[in-house]
């Protein structure tokens, strides 16, 4: 039977407007795909993303099969701005007034954080139109920022976001975490005063397993030394990437010849990494390549590697895009990470050390570094045969029909 989906999200961004935010994109595009009516209302304003311009309050596009609406919204350039706030009041404020007239009636609404605040909009809608609504957490707030932010639980706009996240996970009809251990953070919050949870995680990005934009000959010259084990970081340069163990990591190994660290990104806290390292000639900085070539530069690399601070966060779970990237690139991965098992351990194509520990990383990478290459290759291998099977989009979309519409969508 064909169902009618929205899908709100303030920072759903579908091609060619951004990388970050393509996941609301995929899904409804397979829902469609399988016969459905799928609908995205986003926003104009994301700072990890562009959005067409537009004049009026909002403009509908149809993207591979996908009704999206956009809507305008007020605008900010940096995450931790006052802005970010006003902006996601302002589209909650939007979407409220959003004119459907032409959009058919939703069986189900998906909303999907960041913002939090969607779910009131969720809540108006769901009213409107009799259907099910789906609450989908892919960041766990408040907790992120009182663990990575720094922020008392009793600062006052944390309690408020604390109320709101309750709310949601009680009058939602169901939640979905892209996490795996999401029901035990809802569970510790209101033990069994909740709606059901699920998890739909990340998946593959289907433009990434087509052949890779090849890098220039230059760019590999000038980057990647030739001969050397090439430890890879790729990816945002940022406090919440905690890549401070991996340059102290890199320190203690400067006189380990065969060993080279290569850091392919860009952000907030590139130029002091780059200031600190000046005097380190095993550390590479890149700067960012584009998407279409990140597949190209994890294939020149034997580690990938990934970092998070210690926090409660990960006992939930984790959800980071970068896995799938590494994962699908066929690499050995290592992470800084402690918390609820991942993707890349389900598949055996990876190992951790403690988050913080430089001198665990540095006796792991050298024991890595001391293995058959052929016996590296054979675990990378195994994480992109383990991804492909398991996160393709269009089993994701059909496992998330059936948990949002139980009784109209078969298994």
């Amino acid at each position: 039977m064909s169902a009618c989906i929205w899908y709100i999200s303030k920072y759903a961004a579908p091609p060619p407007y951004g990388r970050v935010g393509r996941r609301p994109f995929y899904l409804m595009r397979e829902m469609a795909r399988l016969g459905h009516r799928a609908v995205i209302v986003t926003s104009d304003s994301n700072h990890l993303a562009s959005a067409p311009d537009f004049k009026g309050s909002h403009l509908r596009t149809h993207v591979d099969g996908v009704d999206v609406c956009w809507v305008r919204t007020f605008k900010y350039q940096r995450a931790n701005s006052w802005r970010r706030v006003v902006s996601w009041l302002d589209f909650e404020w939007k979407v409220a007034r959003l004119p459907t007239d032409g959009l058919p009636p939703p069986d189900a609404i998906i909303v999907s954080s960041l913002s939090l605040l969607t779910i009131f909009s969720g809540l108006l809608l769901k009213r409107r139109y009799g259907c099910r609504l789906v609450f989908e957490v892919r960041d766990i707030w408040p907790l992120t920022i009182i663990e990575e932010g720094g922020f008392s639980p009793r600062n006052p706009g944390v309690m408020v976001l604390r109320w709101i996240e309750k709310m949601a996970y009680q009058r939602a009809d169901l939640v979905v975490g892209t996490m795996p251990n999401l029901k035990q953070h809802v569970d510790e919050s209101l033990g069994d005063r909740h709606a059901p949870v699920a998890c739909i995680p990340f998946g593959v990005d289907p433009d990434m397993t087509e052949k890779a934009e090849p890098l220039p000959a230059e760019w590999i010259a000038q980057h990647v030394p030739q001969g050397k084990l090439i430890v890879c970081h790729a990816g945002t340069i940022g406090v919440t990437n905690a890549l401070e163990v991996l340059f102290d990591c890199a320190r203690s190994m400067k006189g380990v010849p065969d060993v080279h660290f290569l850091i392919v990104g860009e952000g907030a806290l590139k130029p002091k990494f780059e200031a600190e390292c000046a005097d380190l000639p095993n550390v590479t900085f890149t700067g960012s390549v584009p998407m279409s070539q990140v597949q190209s530069v994890l294939a020149l690399s034997d580690l990938l590697y990934f970092s998070v601070k210690p926090s409660r966060v990960w006992k939930y779970g984790m959800s980071l895009n970068k896995v799938i990237d590494y994962m699908l690139a066929g690499k050995l991965i290592i992470a800084s990470y402690a918390g609820h098992p991942t993707m890349v351990d389900e598949a055996g194509s990876g190992v951790s050390v403690p988050p913080g520990d430089a001198v665990a990383l540095k006796s792991e990478i050298l024991r890595l570094a001391a293995l058959p290459p052929a016996e590296r290759e054979a675990m990378g291998r195994t994480g992109r045969d383990w991804i492909l099977r398991h996160r393709d989009y269009r089993t994701l979309a059909e496992n998330y029909l059936r948990l949002a519409l139980p009784d109209q969508i078969s298994a």
